[in-house]
């Protein structure tokens, strides 16, 4: 089954991804979702160095928080994770790690 970009159905990740890419094209919200991104690392990291649990639903805020402004403001599209959230988490670390090894500019 061919895909579009605005599918509503992926069979696997591999074909979500070029998608999920597609809905960032925005360099601040790229920006954005990266800097999420590393809130969530600071986030649970402070969870475990500190026991303070309440840490966990903080890097939650952090992460979607950062990454839905890019969304609402800068892309004018709705988050990837409103449809398909288990692929669109992928994505975002996906996307992430692309940024860290140089493969997405920001």
């Amino acid at each position: 089954m061919a895909h579009t970009a605005h599918s509503d159905h992926f069979a696997s990740f591999a074909e979500f991804y070029p998608y999920y890419l597609s809905e960032h094209g925005n360099i601040v919200s790229r920006r954005l979702h990266f800097i999420g991104s590393l809130g969530v690392i600071g986030c649970l990291a402070m969870a475990l160095a500190t026991g303070n649990w309440l840490w966990v639903p903080a890097a939650v805020i952090c992460g979607y928080g950062f990454a839905w402004v890019g969304h609402f403001f800068f892309e004018k599209n709705k988050p990837a994770t409103f449809r398909h959230p288990f692929y669109s988490l992928m994505g975002d670390w996906v996307m992430f790690k692309d940024i860290c090894v140089g493969k997405i500019s920001l």
